[in-house]
């Protein structure tokens, strides 16, 4: 068994590329329009995943990374309580730069990196999203380490 991805179905495409792209810094991997089906699938990867992916899975299928699937569905659909999840994990060289370049791009840190090591962030949809320092945690610091907690995460 291994790990294809994690789907997400998203309200915008435009919204949701703004966040997951210009915002984490991940990379479309794939994209695919089902006209017959009526939605458009995106898949994300993040670039460290992508450079430490092996060549080839046995049999010679494609690249194996670890990616997240955008599903947006033509039709419009509000998605609620039980079409969520609990969060998706992303781990980062340094946490209180990606918290800085989120809080440029208007996304806010719901739970900030006060211990260095920590923090949750929401996509467009409501999914969260939580932030983890790679390696040890980095030493605490101003503004994180003052600033509080905000709305659910």
């Amino acid at each position: 068994m291994r790990y294809l991805h994690t789907m997400v179905r998203v309200q915008s495409l435009e919204r949701s590329l703004e966040f997951y792209v210009d915002g984490l810094g991940l990379e479309v991997v794939r994209r695919t329009e089902h006209e017959a089906g009526r939605f458009t699938l995106l898949f994300l990867a993040a670039p460290r995943d992508r450079r430490s992916a092996p060549e080839q899975h046995r049999g010679g299928s494609e690249v194996a990374v670890p990616m997240l699937e955008l599903t947006y569905n033509w039709d419009p659909e509000t998605y609620i309580g039980g079409r969520n999840f609990g969060h998706i994990a992303y781990e980062t060289d340094d946490i209180y730069a990606l918290c800085a370049r989120l809080q440029e791009q208007k996304i806010p840190i719901l739970r900030p990196p006060r211990d260095g090591r920590m923090a949750f962030i929401r996509s467009p949809d409501a999914i969260s999203i939580e932030l983890l320092q790679a390696g040890a945690s980095l030493p605490p610091s101003e503004p994180w380490l003052s600033m509080p907690n905000q709305g659910s995460w």
